[in-house]
């Protein structure tokens, strides 16, 4: 009986380190399958034609700072939009929300995190566009703000989910003490549980980012896919277009081992490289707050 208990646990131990071992594979295999093509567009256009302002590739020019500056605009302002929301929602869920309203919210918010973002395209197509040409008084509705609102709906329900579930495993005890010297409620969530659940937190906003960094298809449709360089103080009231965005529209279109073909897969290793980054910051400010806990307790 023993032995077989020790074999099963073996087993499930391998197919987990299996499973672990695999995904850091195919995100390893990605990377070169990435550089293959990528790469090469090095060697054949000049740094300056690469990382100029203009992007017009059926003429040459091969500038990607426009869809560069783009993505960061639209990314940054989505965040902006969506953390406070996000975090919001969760702290009512989890620590002020009665339990028939938590039971209610919480598969709610699972259900908009598995919504399509192509649906959520034309929900901003029918809906956003028009109220945001009308309110700004716009030309066109087809903005990089439009863009920026949509992508902060989709990233709210990431951030919601994974935030709350981090305050919850807070222990009860953190929030007793708290409350035993005095403070009010308000002061333990934001002096006590939200510092207590602080790595789950940043997970979350981590989270979030990269949802926005890489959605396509709702931030395509609604943004006017213009390559301009949002350089204006206005600009975020403007059609801009994003890295995403552009891979997806053009790749179809071009012929395999074209420059145009291999500065699309140059695009995507930029993509790639700001998610390692967001991530590396991420783990970095977790393991130093895991680190400062430790020093505390000990």
């Amino acid at each position: 009986m023993r032995k077989n208990k020790h074999t099963s646990d073996a087993i499930i131990s391998g197919v987990i380190k299996v499973a672990g071992f695999s995904s850091i594979l195919f995100i390893g295999l990605i990377l070169v399958f990435l550089l293959r093509e990528g790469v090469p567009i090095l060697f054949k256009v000049p740094l300056n034609v690469l990382f100029s302002t203009t992007w017009y590739p059926i003429e040459g020019y091969f500038g990607i700072l426009p869809l560069f500056l783009g993505t960061i605009l639209v990314t940054i302002v989505a965040i902006i939009i969506s953390l406070p929301f996000g975090i919001g929602t969760a702290v009512y869920i989890s620590e002020i929300a009665p339990g028939w309203v938590k039971a209610t919210l919480k598969p709610i918010i699972e259900i908009l995190a598995g919504i399509p973002s192509v649906v959520l395209g034309f929900i901003g197509i029918f809906v956003m566009v028009p109220f945001m040409r009308t309110f700004f008084n716009l030309p066109t509705g087809l903005t990089g703000l439009t863009g920026a609102i949509m992508l902060g709906l989709i990233a709210i329900p990431t951030v919601v989910s994974i935030a709350e579930d981090a305050m919850n495993t807070v222990p009860d005890s953190y929030r007793q003490a708290a409350l035993a010297v005095g403070a009010t409620k308000w002061q333990t969530i934001w002096g006590v549980t939200l510092p207590a659940a602080k790595t789950g937190v940043l997970t979350a906003v981590m989270l979030g980012v990269g949802r926005a960094l890489g959605e396509t298809m709702a931030v395509m449709m609604v943004t006017g896919n213009a390559p301009v360089m949002p350089t204006k103080y206005d600009s975020i009231l403007r059609p801009l277009r994003t890295m995403t965005a552009t891979i997806a529209s053009e790749m179809g279109e071009v012929a395999q081992g074209s420059a145009h073909y291999e500065v699309l897969f140059f695009i995507g290793i930029v993509l790639f490289l700001l998610s390692l980054v967001i991530n590396i910051a991420a783990s970095s400010v977790s393991m130093k707050q895991r680190a400062r806990s430790e020093r505390i307790l000990s």
